[in-house]
């Protein structure tokens, strides 16, 4: 069995869309990925899908309960993150170099020769302004942020289990959120609190072109991380 971790399902359902004999259980959605037929001797990959929720507490949570129940051979952590620099732009890969496993790392990187390899800071909120993005991307040597590999990556090493952390970027200082992090997700709900969303909208219109925007631009990143988790799995 390998896992992804996505926090939400909004992160994972272009990735979920290529997966056969899906299966779905709460927080996991089970199925399989028929590999190129060269490889004879593994021609099917049972993935196992966990959505961990936003934040270290939640992320913490989860992932502990599900690593306590399942024997993987190995475990992607995947989804959005936000890029610290002016050269990352929404959609391109990023492998995190300290987060992954040394021959994980070094496959993913023959594999997508185009994604970027560097260090994920996982933070203990959405950050937003470019400010704090350029200041992270200092303090830390990160080139991209998030809030959830970081605890991923304690829990596996815990268990000997081999991670690669491979995420796609939503957002960066020169693409930033199109509204304030609290009116797009509230994390004490684990869910975007429409109402607020609407609120806000009603007294900054312009706002919606910003919003669907940000919607395309995700859609995009989502399909182009799928198409990548795809073609590791492939090579693995």
């Amino acid at each position: 069995m390998i896992a992804v971790t996505f926090a939400l399902p909004a992160e994972s359902s272009a990735f979920i869309r290529l997966l056969k004999g899906v299966k779905r259980d709460g927080a996991v959605v089970r199925g399989n990925i028929q590999r190129p037929t060269p490889v004879a001797q593994r021609p099917t990959l049972n993935v196992c899908v966990l959505h961990t929720g936003v934040g270290k507490i939640k992320c913490a949570e989860r992932v502990r309960d599900f690593l306590s129940s399942e024997k993987l051979e190995l475990l992607i952590a995947s989804g959005f993150c936000g890029g610290t620099n002016d050269e990352l732009k929404p959609g391109d890969l990023v492998i995190g170099e300290n987060a992954s496993t040394p021959d994980l790392l070094q496959k993913a990187r023959e594999i997508l020769p185009g994604a970027i390899a560097g260090k994920i800071h996982s933070a203990d909120r959405i950050i937003d302004s470019a400010t704090d993005r350029y200041a992270i991307g200092r303090e830390h040597g990160a080139i991209a942020v998030d809030m959830e590999t970081e605890t991923i990556g304690r829990l596996c090493a815990a268990e000997s289990i081999p991670m690669l952390a491979l995420r796609v970027v939503s957002d960066s200082s020169a693409a930033p959120f199109p509204a304030p992090p609290n009116v797009l997700f509230d994390i004490e709900k684990q869910r975007t609190d429409f109402a607020r969303l609407l609120s806000y909208i009603a007294r900054n219109p312009v706002s919606a072109l910003s919003l669907a925007q940000f919607a395309r631009q995700i859609a995009m990143a989502k399909v182009k991380l799928a198409d990548a988790l795809v073609a590791v799995l492939h090579g693995l």
